[in-house]
């Protein structure tokens, strides 16, 4: 069976909510280490729970860049999350990576998360960027080049759809995106 098509650059050149539920079942790794994604999140920029939303900031800037780059910000202060923008035109859109099914590397992302179970090691926006080992360092990286890898998916999944989560604003919106059966999503959905 040959290999899926590497993911290029043109494939976010779309709206977000084109690209979120796309993103389902395509195989992301970072330096060899990753696997399939199984749970997304789209955030639009007239969307009030996206960073975009009252314009362009230094944190943000990326966002407002090409698209098929990575958004990386630190979460409560805390936690690294990824996001890949989308859309050409400036409108700062982007895809929050929140969990993935481990199939590459599992040794490595079990040293970097210090858990064993393969369930815990990407199940989660944090958990995915600590077991890849993305970091700010990434911030503005092209998910075209090395370290990354981003292969399209085989074949269309069955996708489960419903709203976000871990937000308070616009928290109702269905723009949740999950490979449907996964165990390794970062919360079930309703």
């Amino acid at each position: 069976m040959p290999r899926p098509a590497k993911l290029r650059r043109d494939f976010f050149n779309r709206s977000v909510h084109a690209v979120a539920p796309e993103l389902i079942g395509a195989t992301l790794t970072v330096g060899g280490v990753g696997g399939i994604i199984v749970e997304v999140e789209a955030y639009h920029h007239t969307d009030p729970a996206a960073h975009s939303y009252r314009g362009r900031t230094e944190r943000n800037a990326v966002m407002f860049g090409p698209p098929g780059y990575l958004y990386v910000y630190r979460s409560y202060g805390i936690h690294w999350c990824a996001n890949v923008v989308c859309e050409a035109d400036g409108s700062a859109s982007a895809v929050l990576l929140r969990a993935l099914e481990p199939t590459q590397g599992l040794d490595v992302m079990r040293r970097r998360r210090g858990v064993s179970e393969a369930r815990l090691l990407c199940s989660g926006p944090a958990r995915l960027c600590q077991a890849l080992g993305i970091t700010d360092a990434h911030n503005g990286a092209a998910l075209d080049r090395a370290p990354f890898s981003l292969y399209a998916r085989a074949a269309t999944p069955e996708i489960v759809i419903g709203p976000r989560i871990g937000i308070t604003k616009a928290a109702e919106v269905p723009w949740r995106y999950g490979l449907k059966g996964s165990r390794f999503l970062s919360k079930p959905f309703r």
